[in-house]
């Protein structure tokens, strides 16, 4: 799996959209907070708008805001949304490689490959991300907490 610079920001806006949700975010605002360039970031934002995980609101009280509770949005929704099917191989979706001969079985491969990736970004929500960070800082000042990010 190849993780773009596009869908890597995607996941650390929405989850800056997550920690502040239900509150509209401006966009450059966001791009500020996580360093992404506002040009590149407007795009990420109409993608992530047509799949339906944001919605905007225009104005000088506008900005953008989850379409779902953070608990209900996964990083498999938003990487679709960004790049695609989440594992290719020579640029096409792993359900559709066929092979033959002495490679007839690496078609299982990289389907298996295709569903371990699955499980573990549609296992991950953006609330599950944000807690993992709540954690974290919780340990640096000797809180403990108790959930974690699915395996």
């Amino acid at each position: 799996m190849y993780v773009s610079a596009r869908s890597d920001y995607a996941v650390r806006a929405m989850l800056a959209m997550a920690q502040q949700h239900p509150a509209l975010v401006k966009a450059a605002a966001l791009a500020a907070s996580q360093d992404i360039p506002y040009s590149f970031l407007q795009g990420i934002l109409l993608d992530l708008r047509r799949a339906g995980l944001l919605h905007s609101a225009r104005g000088s009280d506008g900005g953008y805001a989850l379409t779902r509770a953070p608990e209900e949005i996964t990083v498999g929704d938003v990487l679709r949304a960004t790049g695609g099917p989440l594992t290719t191989v020579r640029g096409a979706p792993a359900e559709v490689a066929t092979y033959h001969g002495v490679a007839a079985g690496l078609g299982e491969v990289w389907q298996s490959v295709h569903r371990a990736i699955e499980r573990v970004v549609d296992r991950s929500s953006l609330a599950d991300l944000l807690v993992t960070v709540d954690r974290s800082a919780d340990a640096h000042a000797g809180r403990v907490r108790t959930r974690s990010v699915p395996d």
